[in-house]
């Protein structure tokens, strides 16, 4: 399976001997084939960028999340020079959060378009946060015209899911949809079409059940898996078949 959404770089490493590459063999070891480490700033994508040239199973994003910007706007010449870089395979993690940062809101607006600009001439996917800011998020979108992409860590309701599927958006959930509070976002799961359908961990956050409290890691994508496989009543192994394809297909992987 894939974990289409990890911060490989932010993980505490002490509890794995101060090694990424045992975060990444746990994973392995629990089915995952293959990670994307999704960039938040350009502070860290040095990071980011080295993690996916000296592993094979991971790839790259390149952003500025909405909550990172810092009060400026990122530097277009220093994301186009990383987004261009081999094994990047999609712009953000961008978006709108108005639920941390609500007072940043016209920057935030400006930085997405930034983003989505960015996407559209490199022909790459983009990741989309939005938190307390979905008619912005949508709307914004829209102008933008239909764009490869995934609402990642998706938490909003099935009419903001349809909206975002109709604009040709992936929905991908996390931990989150193992919550004993998310049966609402659990109907969401039920609804999204086979095609369009991913998962993740979001790690360090967001630990799925039975690991909620402690700091998240890509090997348990698997319980978020196996969640999502008893909402939909599939097996699990079809689930983590259709899940990958899909990631293949977006981040148009190997």
């Amino acid at each position: 399976m894939w974990d289409s959404h990890c911060h490989l770089n932010l993980i505490d490493l002490q509890p794995y001997g101060g090694r990424v590459e045992a975060v990444i063999e746990q994973a392995r070891q629990a089915g995952v084939v293959g990670m994307i480490c999704i960039g938040v700033d350009l502070a860290s994508q040095d990071a980011v960028m080295a993690l996916a040239h000296t592993h094979e199973e991971v790839y790259a994003s390149v952003g500025v999340h909405p909550c990172h910007l810092a009060g400026s706007l990122p530097e277009r010449e220093r994301l186009l020079h990383y987004a261009q870089q081999p094994r990047v395979v999609a712009i953000g993690e961008t978006g709108l959060d108005y639920h941390h940062e609500p007072e940043a809101a016209d920057l935030q607006r400006q930085s997405l378009l930034l983003h989505i600009e960015l996407a559209k001439q490199l022909d790459k996917p983009l990741v989309i946060h939005t938190r307390q800011a979905r008619a912005d998020t949508l709307a914004l979108l829209r102008q933008a015209g239909e764009r490869a992409g995934v609402m990642h860590c998706f938490t909003e309701d099935w009419e903001t899911a349809k909206a975002a599927l109709d604009l040709g958006f992936y929905i991908s959930f996390s931990g989150i949809v193992s919550f004993k509070n998310a049966e609402d976002l659990r109907e969401v799961a039920r609804r999204v079409p086979d095609d369009r359908l991913l998962i993740e961990t979001d790690s360090p956050w967001l630990a799925p059940v039975p690991h909620r409290g402690k700091s998240n890691c890509p090997a348990w994508v698997a319980d978020v898996a196996r969640c999502v496989a008893e909402v939909r009543k599939v097996p699990l192994d079809t689930l983590i078949e259709t899940t990958s394809a899909n990631t293949r297909r977006l981040f148009r992987l190997p």
